[in-house]
């Protein structure tokens, strides 16, 4: 395979369309979930609210205008092939120009602060977008990308559970965890699970959890039936639609894996709004 090279500007131009049309195109999976919602509220209050979920997702694309007034942080995913080399510029600067013009030419609220805990200024083009990065065999590019709000990502969690907690420890801690955030994250909610690896990595399968289609499943049909099992006993909570009460609190759970030390068995849960902006794609 041949060493292939790719302009900057191509990589520039792809982030900034990817996270203009996230923020103004709701995906199918996503809608498609919101409307058997709708189909199967009981509660008036909480079928109302899915109703006007659904026009907003349609306002804003036909205006193309942002799905939510929090046009979160970005996160990208990305498998980079070892045969790509990028021309006039780096990877990281291109992805992050591509940020920044998506969120200003795209009257996107920028939301980045540049110091966590003191200044706390913004930076006013809502970068440095977080890049999570893994060199693949290959001569292209694949980008897996969302806009995280952070009504939901305030009620994330992680725990180092141990082995002896086994299964029932890693349910309770999941179910714990959406009970506390409650009606905060703006349900009907997905949720993205990671467990397994270290503490860092299970919190990174979590976020891109998240971001999995939410009409699809974990390839292992013992964690794809846990997936089932989890949504069914969240939906039993009772928070609803906005948290108006209903029976749909969330619209799918997401697991993700990876192996771990024989002493541990770590646990995160990336809580995701209804918007539950992703999108993916290939250079």
């Amino acid at each position: 395979m041949e060493i292939r090279k790719i302009n900057s500007s191509v990589i520039t131009d792809t982030v900034k369309k990817l996270f203009m049309d996230m923020n103004y195109f709701i995906g199918e999976d996503i809608l498609t979930a919101l409307k058997k919602a709708e189909e199967t509220e009981t509660s008036p209050t909480g079928k109302n609210v899915l109703a006007q979920l659904i026009e907003n997702h349609k306002i804003a694309a036909e205006e193309e205008v942002p799905i939510c007034q929090d046009t979160g942080m970005a996160v990208l995913f990305v498998e980079y092939g070892d045969k790509v080399v990028i021309e006039n510029g780096s990877f990281e600067e291109a992805v992050q120009e591509g940020v920044r013009r998506a969120y200003i030419d795209g009257y996107l609220r920028k939301s980045v602060v540049s110091d966590p805990v003191f200044d706390r200024v913004n930076t006013k083009d809502n970068t440095p977008a977080i890049i999570y990065t893994s060199i693949v065999h290959g001569d292209k590019i694949k980008i897996l990308a969302g806009c995280k709000g952070f009504g939901s990502e305030n009620m994330s969690a992680i725990k180092m559970l141990t082995p002896s907690a086994g299964i029932e420890g890693v349910k309770k801690f999941i179910l714990d965890t959406v009970k506390y955030a409650g009606p905060n994250p703006c349900p009907p909610v997905v949720v993205g699970v990671g467990i397994g690896g270290t503490f860092e990595k299970a919190a990174m399968l979590a976020k891109k959890a998240t971001l999995r289609p939410i009409d699809t499943k974990n390839p292992d049909e013992r964690y794809a039936a846990l997936e089932d099992e989890l949504l069914t006993e969240i939906n039993k909570m009772g928070f609803g639609p906005a948290g108006l009460g209903g029976i749909n609190t969330a619209i799918g759970v997401n697991i993700e894996t990876f192996p771990t030390h024989i002493a541990g068995m770590p646990v995160a849960v990336n809580i995701c709004c209804h918007a539950a902006r992703h999108k993916e794609t290939e250079i």
